[in-house]
């Protein structure tokens, strides 16, 4: 049930000791990212994909219409494609490194995928192949169009990825006349692929191949997300760089290897395409630059809506990326650093900044009734949530704790006082602050609360930050396995990660937990 694996509710479930309460703080610690904790896949290929950052987990049946990284046939992929129709496909460039994406749809499945072709000279070896697309498949975030399988028949080689409805960066910045992509969604594209190379770097996937706008795609919600395909040597070489050389990281030129640092370099062409919303060649940029003429690399379809301040930390970030040495260049946490304090309208949906229209299907229809913290969760409605989390307090606790007399002692006023402040904070939505307090009573760990891992994974969705989210929902149903709010908590931030599937299944689980409560309680 859920994404817990049951033998650790058993041990969790009601008990607040010392020993158990040191297990819940590594548990904590230890939970895997994203999918990788909602469920394992049995038909990898010999085991090699299958990630974990837990000890003895127990496999289950894998969910065909989940994101996990498995094995195609290629007759699958046939189909999905029209058998590689060439109206199927939506991205056809490069002589150097070919670069051939079908679009396609898995029979007996709602969801579109990107197939990626290579043909057999590029990887002649079939098993280094799967080795490097395994590498890949690995990584989940939701700033990357993340890798979910591969096939590998005969001459074919061929990668399948999410599938990203909208068009790239490149074509809304170059190619769409009567629209202009405004300064504010430039920062978060910016932002958000900083964010997806810091990432791949943190989980030790640094070199990213050919990084240039077409890479930049827009999901459904019109995020941006880079796509997982760079991640993948085009060839078993390496050699990849398909754009014009003056693009090219000079390094590239001497040697023909990426290096994390030629990443960089890559980055800081992307940001002259925000800035300018035109291919400028570095070495022209570099020279308006150092002649402090920064302005006429701005964007002239802004018509000067944009803040001066913003557009010349971006241009001083975008003059490092582009150093001639690679070591005096920036690393992927100083990018992210730089651009974070410059997202300045998180409540704007990317897909209103873009004026495109919201491309989603219909989210599943419940099986079962919903109570109003269903509902409210079905409506993604956190000021409802909020309210039911206030009104409901700590009534779900009772049971879960049992300290000695020790315990209770020496910590039991600091950390009770710590929550009572969250509490304050909590119910006048000063969420940060009740993020600082709640963490201070968890990391004590002589007491657990699922009541305060609820409404901490609620104030991180309130504060645009559905990872963590996850995390504390899960933590919640870890203390109390049955508890339908932990569900609940589960299935918003699911769906905030754009995984509307595992959302939709972890509401209706959270209702038939609250259906069957209610009959006990009817019964008693």
């Amino acid at each position: 049930m859920g994404c817990c694996e049951s033998s650790l509710l058993r041990r969790g479930r009601g008990r607040g000791g010392s020993e158990n309460n040191q297990k819940k703080k590594e548990q904590q610690q230890q939970q895997p990212y994203q999918l990788q904790h909602l469920r394992s896949s049995n038909n990898l290929l010999n085991n090699q994909t299958q990630t974990t950052e837990t000890d003895n987990k127990e496999s289950s049946s894998p969910d065909p219409s989940t994101f996990t990284f498995s094995e195609f046939s290629l007759s699958d992929l046939k189909a999905a494609t029209n058998n590689f129709s060439s109206e199927y496909i939506v991205s056809e460039s490069g002589e150097k490194a070919p670069n051939l994406v079908y679009k396609g749809r898995l029979q007996n499945q709602k969801r579109w995928i990107a197939v990626k072709k290579f043909g057999k000279a590029a990887w002649p070896d079939p098993k280094q192949f799967v080795e490097e697309a395994s590498g890949v498949g690995k990584l989940r975030h939701p700033r990357l169009a993340n890798l979910i399988g591969y096939c590998c028949d005969g001459d074919e080689r061929l990668l399948v990825a999410e599938f990203m409805p909208n068009d790239t960066l490149a074509k809304h910045l170059f190619h769409w006349e009567n629209q202009t992509i405004e300064w504010a969604m430039r920062l978060r594209v910016a932002l958000y692929i900083a964010q997806a190379l810091h990432y791949c770097t943190s989980e030790g996937r640094p070199l990213y191949h050919d990084l240039n706008a077409y890479r930049v795609l827009f999901d459904e919600e019109g995020d941006p997300r880079l796509s997982c395909f760079g991640l993948m040597k085009n060839s078993r070489d390496g050699k990849s760089y398909s754009t014009n050389l003056a693009y090219t990281p000079p390094e590239y030129l001497r040697n023909g290897r990426v290096t994390p640092e030629s990443v960089i370099y890559s980055f800081g062409t992307v940001l002259l395409d925000l800035l300018s919303g035109k291919h400028i060649p570095p070495s022209h940029a570099l020279d308006m630059i150092q002649g402090k003429n920064n302005m006429l690399l701005m964007d002239s379809h802004l018509e000067g809506k944009f803040s001066t301040e913003e557009a010349t930390v971006v241009v001083n970030l975008a003059s490092k990326c582009l150093q001639y040495e690679p070591r005096e260049r920036p690393n992927t946490k100083d990018l992210v650093t730089t651009l974070a304090p410059l997202h300045t309208k998180p409540d704007v949906r990317s897909h209103i900044m873009l004026g495109i229209p919201k491309q989603e299907e219909a989210p599943s229809t419940p099986q079962r009734p919903l109570s109003a913290m269903g509902e409210a969760c079905s409506r993604m409605d956190l000021t409802a949530i909020h309210q039911i989390l206030v009104t409901t307090h700590y009534r779900d606790d009772e049971g879960t704790n049992e300290l000695s007399f020790q315990e209770w002692t020496q910590q039991m006023r600091d950390m009770l006082e710590a929550r009572k402040r969250g509490d304050y904070a909590f119910r006048d939505k000063d969420f940060k602050t009740a993020i600082d307090n709640y963490s201070q009573f968890i990391d004590v760990g002589t007491m657990v609360s699922p009541t305060v891992f609820a409404r901490r994974s609620l104030c991180y969705l309130l504060c645009d930050q559905p990872d963590p989210a996850l995390r504390d929902a899960m933590q919640a149903q870890c203390v109390y396995p049955d508890w339908p709010t932990s569900f609940y908590m589960q299935s918003v931030a699911l769906a905030k990660l754009n995984m509307h599937k595992d959302a939709a299944d972890m509401l209706n689980e959270a209702a038939a937990l609250e259906e069957k409560r209610q009959r006990g309680a009817r019964g008693s």
